[in-house]
C-alpha cells in the first residue's frame, strides 16, 4: 500500500537532522491525476482547506455575500481588526451579533496580532478564533432561510447538509467520514486528489458562477482570506489567477487558472514544511517568481542567525 514519502529535509550546518513525510498531488483540468507522490487516493481530512467548498454550499443556500466578506466566509483569518469588523458586519446583515457565534474562544493565530490583543487586555474570545468568519456566514445562511440558529453546527442541520453536497460535487467523490473540526463544525473527509480537483474547478470557474465568485474574492482580498502577513496572501498576490487555502495539520491546496489543482499534506502536521513543498511543486510545474523562490526554504536559526533550512527534496522537485 502506498504510504507518505519524504518530501522535505531539515538541514542544519550542512547536516541532515531530520525529514518531513507527506503526500502531494497535481490534478489536470479534467480532474484526473497528472502527478503525485505519497497517498493521494485515500480519505483524509482537509481541515480548513475545505472552507471554499463550505462557502459554495452556503451560496447555493442563499447566502448574500460578495468580495471581502465572501473571502472572510472562507477564511482562517489572523484575528486582525479588519477580520473582527468583517465578522460583525456579516452578522449584522441578518440582525445578529457576535453572541450568536459558537466558535470556541481562542487568541488570534497571527503572533503580532495576538500580542497586541493581549497587551490591550484581550482574552480568548469566540470572534478572534480563526474560523469566526465561516461561522458568521453559517449563521447568516441559517437566518436567511429561517432555520434554527442554535444548532447550525450539527451535521444534520440544513446548512451542513448543503455544505456536504457542495464538497461532494466539487471533489467528484462521496464524503468518506465525518468528524468534528477544531471550531466545532463538521469535518468531512475526501481524498487529497479530490481536494486538488476542487481547487482546480474553482480557479477556472466562470466569474459569474458561485465557484468563480469565491475564487475571485480570495484573489481580490487575500488579506481577508488569510491575513496581512500570511504566506498564502503573499502567494495569491504574486501569481495571477492563483487561488489557495491552507488547513490545519499542514494541508495546503492551490487552484491554477488553467484548471489544474494542487493539494498536499505534511504527514506530521509540520507547518514549516507546508509552504516550501508547495513552492517546489509550483516550480516543478514551471511557475516561478521571486515570491515563490523566497518560499522554497524555511530558515533554521542557530544563535539567532540562519544556519540551515527546511526545503523540499527531489521527489517533489522532480
Amino acid at each position: 500500500m502506498t504510504e507518505p514519502v519524504i518530501v522535505a529535509e531539515i538541514v542544519r550546518n550542512d547536516f541532515v537532522e531530520g525529514h518531513h513525510y507527506g503526500s502531494v498531488v497535481v490534478t489536470a483540468p479534467d480532474g484526473t491525476v497528472e502527478w503525485s507522490v505519497g497517498v493521494v487516493d485515500r480519505p483524509m481530512f482537509p481541515r480548513s482547506s475545505n472552507k471554499p467548498m463550505q462557502a459554495l454550499g452556503m451560496l447555493r443556500l442563499g447566502l448574500q455575500l460578495e468580495g471581502r466578506l465572501l473571502a472572510l466566509a472562507g477564511a482562517s483569518h489572523s484575528g486582525e481588526q479588519i477580520h473582527l469588523d468583517g465578522v460583525r458586519e456579516i452578522l449584522a446583515s441578518v440582525d445578529l451579533n457576535e453572541s450568536a457565534l459558537q466558535t470556541p474562544p481562542a487568541y488570534p493565530v497571527d503572533d503580532e496580532t495576538r500580542d497586541e490583543w493581549v497587551r490591550a487586555g484581550g482574552v480568548k474570545d469566540p470572534i478572534t478564533m480563526n474560523c469566526s468568519g465561516k461561522h458568521a456566514a453559517m449563521l447568516a445562511t441559517a437566518a436567511t432561510n429561517g432555520w434554527d440558529l442554535t444548532t447550525y453546527r450539527d451535521a444534520d442541520h440544513p446548512v451542513q447538509q448543503g455544505i456536504r453536497t457542495a464538497i461532494e460535487d466539487s471533489a467528484g467523490e462521496k464524503v468518506a467520514a465525518v468528524a468534528i473540526d477544531g471550531c466545532g463544525a463538521p469535518l468531512l473527509a475526501i481524498s487529497l486528489a479530490g481536494l486538488a480537483r476542487s481547487f482546480g474547478l474553482f480557479a477556472a470557474a466562470a466569474p459569474d458562477s458561485h465557484e468563480g465568485r469565491i475564487a475571485d474574492a480570495f484573489r481580490a482580498f487575500p488579506e481577508y482570506a488569510s491575513g496581512t502577513r500570511r504566506d498564502e496572501a503573499e502567494l495569491m498576490r504574486a501569481v495571477p489567477g492563483l487561488f489557495c487555502k491552507v488547513g490545519a495539520e499542514a494541508v495546503y491546496a492551490v487552484g491554477l487558472p488553467d484548471g489544474r489543482g494542487i493539494a498536499l499534506k505534511i504527514d506530521d502536521g509540520g507547518v514549516r514544511a507546508r509552504k516550501v513543498v508547495m513552492a517546489a511543486t509550483l516550480q516543478r510545474l514551471g511557475i516561478s517568481n521571486p515570491v515563490i523562490e523566497s518560499q522554497l526554504r524555511e530558515p533554521l536559526l542557530g544563535g539567532g542567525k540562519p544556519v540551515g533550512s527546511v526545503h523540499a527534496v527531489g521527489s517533489v522537485r522532480g
